[in-house]
């Protein structure tokens, strides 16, 4: 027996729904139930899939939720008002495949008992108040695709702790790694990057047909799910808003299925890897908000699907590059907050720009110097000669009517002029 139901509920759930032994799955995410969940529902032994979440539900999770050690495969309690800590007794053997608590006001550290449920594909926490250091140990979670654990309080280094044991490869099926939001520190996990297989050689991997499968970037929106499998046809990184330093790791450049990238908001040193030109199927790429120097990398501009850039605020220098790819559709904005950077689409040109500028200057130069001339010639040579003409006028009248001669002054004029005239 299957109950599916959305937007009609009121109310909080009866503690008769316990006496349902047949219930197989139930659907009543969406409506408006409050009040607690009952831990009578645990009394289903045949339940496969148990949606709650988008509702008001309060209180506690029942620590019985995490004991199905045969039957539960979704267990979603998303979107409520749930607090205390996450349910701590996943039992062995348990075939839980789906968890999402994201969205509560969950406390407390995870509970390692997760690690027994070894059939887990998405582990969806994120937009709780959890405290707690880095999970190394779901690493060796086998089927482990999706893991977000954004906005929470997790502190202190990611290290990898079966890699240093040589044991196993850690998370050999993660697409989807979400910490962002939290207070991480210490370097970024190579150790990690080198061996996220899933993310790499995207036609050996049968990600390249990308279809819509319900992750936002924040959290799952939807239940497009099937049992068995969870529908991933997208890659993520995002390590934003935490204190990671020192230097971004080359092998970054592996993860060439990468769709989503984000590293913005941290203490990040050095350059930008020139590796980062590898992730052909990059779309959006934040690196914003770091302390990183040097110039762009020119193999960036063969990133042909890269719809978003944003690198601001960082002390990059040296010209953007503008040659192929979509750099030249960014605007200023992808820019802003590193003043050594130079070239469009910034106002601020780099220096073989100043040297062409510098190089048509001289010819221009020369032809204004002639005009100055000639503007100079036409109108100040003339102002100049009628003011030496009208000067000696007045002295040659003056010396004539001071000597009462104006007649010899006349026969001097018209003898001149007679001798030019050839008379």
């Amino acid at each position: 027996m299957n109950v599916y139901v959305q937007n009609v509920f009121l109310g909080s759930i009866l503690p008769e729904i316990g006496k349902l032994f047949n219930l197989e799955s139930l659907w009543l995410f969406g409506n408006n139930l409050d009040g607690t969940i009952p831990s009578s529902i645990c009394n289903l032994s045949f339940l496969g899939v148990l949606v709650l979440s988008e509702n008001r539900l309060q209180g506690r999770i029942p620590q019985c939720l995490g004991n199905f050690s045969t039957s539960l495969l979704v267990l979603a309690l998303n979107e409520n008002q749930l607090y205390g800590p996450v349910p701590t007794a996943f039992a062995d053997g348990n075939k839980l495949e789906y968890l999402n608590l994201n969205g509560n006001k969950l406390q407390g550290p995870l509970p390692k008992s997760l690690h027994k449920c070894r059939w887990l594909q998405v582990l969806d926490i994120g937009d709780n108040e959890i405290q707690d250091s880095f999970p190394f140990w779901i690493e060796s979670l086998p089927k482990l695709r999706v893991l977000v654990m954004r906005s929470n309080k997790f502190h202190g280094k990611v290290l990898s702790y079966y890699l240093k044991n040589d044991s196993i490869l850690p998370f050999p099926n993660l697409q989807i790694f979400d910490i962002s939001h939290n207070e991480f520190t210490g370097p970024l996990p190579d150790a990690y990057f080198q061996n996220l297989v899933a993310m790499m050689n995207v036609r050996i991997n049968g990600i390249e047909e990308r279809k819509p499968f319900g992750y936002s970037g924040d959290s799952f929106k939807g239940f497009e799910y099937k049992l068995g499998e969870v529908l991933v046809n997208f890659t993520n990184l995002d390590f934003s808003d935490n204190k990671f330093n020192g230097s971004i790791p080359n092998s970054i450049g592996k993860l060439n299925s990468l769709i989503f990238m984000n590293l913005s908001h941290n203490m990040l040193e050095g350059k930008i890897p020139a590796s980062f030109g590898n992730l052909s199927e990059l779309e959006q790429l934040d690196l914003s908000s770091n302390q990183l120097q040097g110039e762009i990398p020119r193999e960036l501009t063969r990133l042909s699907f890269l719809e978003s850039l944003n690198l601001s605020n960082n002390l990059l220098s040296g010209p953007i590059p503008h040659s192929g790819g979509q750099f030249p559709t960014f605007e200023n904005n992808s820019y802003m907050g590193n003043p050594k950077l130079c070239g469009y689409p910034l106002t601020k040109k780099c220096k073989d720009d100043d040297d062409d500028d510098k190089a048509a200057q001289p010819m221009l130069q020369s032809e204004d110097d002639d005009s100055k001339f000639l503007d100079g010639f036409t109108w100040q040579a003339v102002v100049v000669g009628y003011g030496c003409g009208l000067v000696f006028g007045v002295t040659l009248g003056c010396l004539s009517l001071l000597y009462r001669r104006p007649m010899w002054l006349l026969n001097f004029l018209f003898g001149v002029q007679q001798k030019i005239n050839g008379y």
